[in-house]
């Protein structure tokens, strides 16, 4: 480890990122493992699990941070919040790390920080948490207030949820965002056998490896540093997606010979799915708005060797008149909240409002309104969010049901998290009518 740059230094850097610059947490922890190449396993996973525990516990550890502190956490600077943010997390979570070193490397971090008159209301505040630890009590009413300190999810969230679902429901849902969730991948037989993959996963390192129930084609895996130190993943031998978002593409009956359109395509893995099931034969268009966007779908084309595919960028909002009724299936797998992969994306809860959330619900229609003119006569439309929020999924097909009477449901599915064996994810497969 660098003597000039240490573990928690990082942590604090990313958590600024995160919570004050609103940078998306994977991208910048992404970043700081990216560029600092030399930390080993224990120090990596050490930054991730700290990340990504702090920042999905985050409202749980306010509400401590507040019994304990005479200045509360809306006063604070961003980067004492940080520093204390993480202590608290390291002090109720890691059992394996003492208290005094939690408290210590705060103080020293603090100072490093140009923080000296600050060191010591730091020092006080993890100082009496963790005296206090067995005795600190959450909220137990109301249900909402509850449920959000409890699992760190805002209380408009899980009262939104609380008027759909049984409370029961809601905590299982909510549960399930909060465990560590192993990583699905998916994988194309026709390149390689299962046992094959498992074999080679095994040569990489892989610990855990675990078959889907439902996807043949799909594993759970988990207990490896990260995938870029995968040879398996760099030769794309598969390809990351989670079962939800597979069970879209199942849903779609794709035939030899089709033409798909994705209009918000990246990263690539639904259009990818689909221009493997396509065999060889037919096209996949695979869209999106910006070129970040493309090079990703790109490079992950690239790595999967498929022929049948291409991206390229193109407004899903605009119409492009040459694409009209020339699709056998468009997928439109739309910008949403994002609620339903809360257990992968810890920041996402913290940074979606109900405004916010309202400015989707119309983008998502204006966007459905241009690409379903993509579908040919006898094709098919999928609307599909990776959100278990009424109003961007049920509410949006009735929407345009209602006023797209060309199109009739075929199929409609909400998965929601700890009740289906995937993330929270949405989907309803719409057909056309054929020409009379």
């Amino acid at each position: 480890m660098s003597k000039t740059i240490g573990e928690r230094e990082l942590v604090l850097a990313i958590l600024l990122e995160v919570t004050r610059d609103k940078i998306p947490a994977h991208l910048a922890l992404s970043r700081v493992l990216g560029k600092y190449q030399y930390l080993d396993k224990r120090e990596r996973a050490f930054i991730t699990k700290v990340t990504e525990g702090t920042l999905e516990h985050m409202i749980e550890i306010d509400y401590i941070i507040d019994q304990f502190s005479k200045i509360k956490i809306q006063k604070m600077k961003p980067v004492v919040l940080a520093i204390l943010r993480s202590g608290v997390y390291q002090l109720r979570y890691l059992d394996h790390v003492p208290a005094s070193a939690v408290c210590n490397e705060a103080v020293k971090l603090a100072k490093k920080k140009g923080l000296q008159g600050l060191s010591g209301f730091i020092n006080g505040v993890l100082r009496t948490i963790a005296r206090e630890l067995e005795h600190i009590r959450l909220p137990q009413e109301p249900p909402a207030t509850k449920l959000s300190v409890q699992y760190s999810v805002p209380k408009w969230m899980v009262e939104k949820w609380m008027a759909v679902y049984q409370e029961e429901t809601v905590e299982k849902m909510i549960a399930s965002m909060m465990e560590e969730h192993p990583t699905c991948i998916r994988f194309d037989p026709e390149r390689i056998s299962k046992d094959t993959l498992k074999a080679r996963l095994k040569e990489d390192g892989v610990a855990k490896i675990k078959d889907h129930p439902a996807l043949p084609y799909a594993l759970w895996i988990s207990g490896y540093d990260y995938l870029g130190a995968l040879s398996t993943f760099e030769d794309g031998l598969f390809y990351v997606q989670d079962a939800s978002s597979m069970m879209a593409v199942e849903s779609l009956q794709v035939r030899q010979g089709d033409y798909i359109i994705d209009v918000c395509a990246a990263p690539g893995g639904k259009a990818l799915h689909a221009a493997e099931k396509l065999a060889g034969t037919g096209k996949v268009d695979a869209r999106d708005l910006t070129d970040y966007k493309v090079k990703l779908i790109e490079e992950n084309i690239a790595r999967s060797g498929l022929t049948n595919i291409r991206a390229r960028r193109q407004d899903a909002r605009i119409l492009e008149e040459a694409s009209v009724e020339q699709a056998d299936i468009v997928i439109a797998d739309l910008p949403c909240s994002g609620l339903g992969v809360l257990a992968s994306k810890k920041d996402i809860r913290y940074n979606m409002t109900p405004e916010k959330q309202a400015e989707l619900v119309a983008l998502q229609r204006e966007i459905l309104s241009v690409v379903c003119r993509y579908v040919k006569p006898g094709g098919t439309l999928l609307y599909s969010t990776c959100t278990i929020n009424r109003e961007e999924n049920e509410e949006n097909t009735a929407w345009f049901l209602e006023d797209h009477g060309e199109f009739t449901m075929e199929k409609e599915r909400q998965f929601l998290p700890g009740i289906d064996p995937c993330e929270g994810f949405y989907i309803a497969v719409l057909k056309k009518q054929e020409s009379e």
